[in-house]
């Protein structure tokens, strides 16, 4: 299956299964509250059309940019034509007014089905998705801004198709946001100028629309330090003036286009801003509280992360399994000494079976996490929306699966990735198969949108430390629940038994490190991956037991479709036995942990 042909093939299916028979979202989410008028029909038509338009028109335009990637031409950068033609017929398509709420003439999707259909989107071509922020934007200021920046940017974004970018790195300030240095000088009213150099920005520049809208932090002068002292301002490309209409450029100007080892059609390039002659922009909401105002799209940006690396393996996932059934090699293991013996398709072998179990497992198991924690951002919606005190256990519950669905993911992914390039063999190092490519547009991942390491920290000492422990705790009570309980019933028993186990150990585990930070908060630095993995691998060994008790039911009333149910049983049954019982292992290893590389010698290394 060469990269250059359609190379993605989406899991509708699962999908589908997630949403409407597990998470029944057509009951609990579905035209209920700001959720427009979809109904559960309405809603599979809509994923059926836009997994058709991924694979048969975004696809195509998946490997260009590595044959001809974007470039910078005198301050502005052109992308390849086929991103520009799959931008033109995703928009064509109508699918960014799915999750636009219906007062700016959307749909109202509810975030389950836009996360939904955003998976498949990441899955034809990640670098495309990216170029749709500018969606989220005008949510952004429709939910933020003043009434006077409403008319100005509204719906002038949807309807003429502007991008956008969120803008917070510098070149001295990395994962350090409080130290940003960008200034902010008031002109008058909200207007204000801009001035400084920002890093590593998503979509900063391109040709693909008429207009960029970046959300740019900077400090006011005489800001505090730190984060706090960062304000958060609507800076167009091209000035917006109070009808609307465009006025002139805005002196935001690409000076750098990053070479990258992978996700080449997402332009990742530096900007500067007030360099020679005034950059301005809007106060947003013409308020001082930039950080928060900015968390509502990072956020939304380490949700789609996950998902991003959860659509990759599902596309890896696939390819291998396709070439593992085409590709003939060997006998029977069981017949190895027989010379005679015919010759099987590698699917056949145990270890390739192996792989491919992993895979799949692994990509439903994050899959059913992500869409759970979409599940729970209905909820947030439906109870008064983002920080509402109406919304508080289903607002913290979300906070502290971010982290989860983030940073896990990004991690996992990577690594089952190498092995579904193991299916292929020699084969898949080749660029003549896209996994190669899926594995390098993936490792960003774990990178941007906070490290693995910073997702880990804020799980620990923000998210569980925020309401000492709570949230947390009602999580695991609700897992003990299906652990303890007849769900699935006798089939279901050994698996029910594993989950209860992992549980105890990730009890334990938790509070050994608890115990330990009297000691020292270097124990979190050193175990905090390891406890982000064993709470992710507990809650998704959690959903799938569940997935396969639904699994089990559906299987009797639903015969025709064994063939995907007994699937379903089989990846939880999998995940049970080789995914859970390290969870035990994790525990005696924050148990035995100490400091000494605190003391080692910096010479030593």
């Amino acid at each position: 299956m060469s990269s250059s042909s359609l190379h993605y093939t989406p899991n509708l299916r699962d999908i589908e299964f997630n949403l409407f028979e597990f998470l029944d979202i057509g009951r609990t989410s579905l035209g209920k509250g700001p959720f427009g008028d979809l109904d559960e029909t309405a809603a599979r038509q809509t994923l059926e059309t836009f997994a058709q338009l991924c694979t048969q028109e975004l696809a195509k335009s998946f490997d260009e940019s590595e044959h001809n990637p974007p470039k910078l031409v005198n301050g502005e950068v052109k992308l390849p034509p086929g991103l520009k033609a799959a931008m033109g017929a995703y928009y064509d398509a109508g699918m960014h007014l799915l999750e636009t709420p219906p007062h700016l003439g959307g749909l109202g999707a509810p975030p389950s089905l836009g996360w939904a259909a955003f998976e498949l989107l990441l899955g034809s071509n990640p670098a495309l998705a990216f170029f749709t922020l500018g969606n989220l934007l005008a949510r952004v200021i429709d939910k933020l801004g003043t009434e006077s920046q409403k008319q100005r940017f509204l719906p002038h974004i949807l309807d003429k198709r502007w991008s956008g970018s969120m803008v917070l790195t510098e070149p001295d300030a990395g994962s350090d946001v409080g130290a940003a240095r960008t200034k902010a000088r008031q002109v008058n009213g909200d207007v204000w100028e801009i001035e400084g150099v920002k890093r590593f920005i998503t979509n900063g520049e391109s040709d693909i629309a008429e207009n960029i809208i970046h959300m740019v932090l900077a400090r006011p002068d005489g800001a505090a330090p730190g984060t706090k002292g960062l304000s958060l301002f609507v800076v167009p490309k091209f000035w917006v003036n109070e009808d609307g209409s465009l006025g002139e450029h805005n002196n935001v100007v690409c000076t750098k286009l990053e070479k990258k080892m992978g996700l080449k059609g997402s332009v990742t390039c530096e900007l500067t801003f007030g360099d020679g002659k005034p950059t301005r922009g809007l106060l947003l909401g013409d308020v001082h509280d930039g950080i928060r105002q900015m968390f509502h799209i990072i956020e939304n940006a380490r949700m789609a992360v996950g998902l991003k690396s959860m659509a990759a393996l599902s596309a890896g996932y696939f390819r291998a399994l396709s070439f593992a059934k085409d590709r003939v090699q060997g006998s029977d293991l069981a017949k190895a000494r027989d010379k005679s013996a015919p010759r099987v398709s590698i699917l056949q072998h145990p270890d390739v079976r192996r792989m491919l179990m992993a895979q799949k497992a692994h990509a439903e198991g994050l899959r059913a996490l992500a869409l759970f924690t979409a599940s729970v951002q209905d909820q947030v919606e439906l109870q008064g929306g983002h920080r509402s005190t109406a919304a508080g256990e289903a607002d913290v519950l979300n906070d502290m699966l971010l982290p989860l669905v983030k940073g896990y993911s990004s991690e996992k992914a990577y690594e089952l990735l190498s092995l579904s390039l193991q299916v292929h063999g020699g084969s898949g190092f080749l660029t003549d198969y896209p996994v190669e490519q899926y594995i390098r547009d993936q490792k960003i991942d774990s990178l941007y949108e906070g490290t693995t390491h910073i997702q880990a920290l804020d799980l620990l000492m923000r998210k569980v430390a925020r309401d000492g422990g709570a949230t947390l705790s009602g999580l695991l009570g609700r897992i003990r629940e299906t652990a303890e309980g007849n769900e699935g019933g006798p089939e279901l028993k050994t698996e029910r038994a594993a989950l209860a186990e992992a549980l105890g150990h990730l009890e334990t585990l938790l509070g050994t490190l608890m115990g330990k930070l009297g000691e020292s908060v270097y124990h979190v630095g050193f175990q905090g991956n390891r406890v982000l993995f064993a709470v992710a691998e507990v809650v998704i060994g959690w959903l799938l037991v569940r997935h396969a008790a639904v699994a089990l039911e559906r299987m009797k009333s639903n015969p025709g479709d064994k063939a995907f149910y007994s699937g379903k049983v089989a990846s939880a049954r999998w995940y049970c036995h080789e995914v859970l019982p390290g969870i035990a292992h994790a525990a005696r290893m924050v148990e035995n942990g100490n400091l000494d590389l605190m003391d080692l010698a910096e010479e030593s290394f």
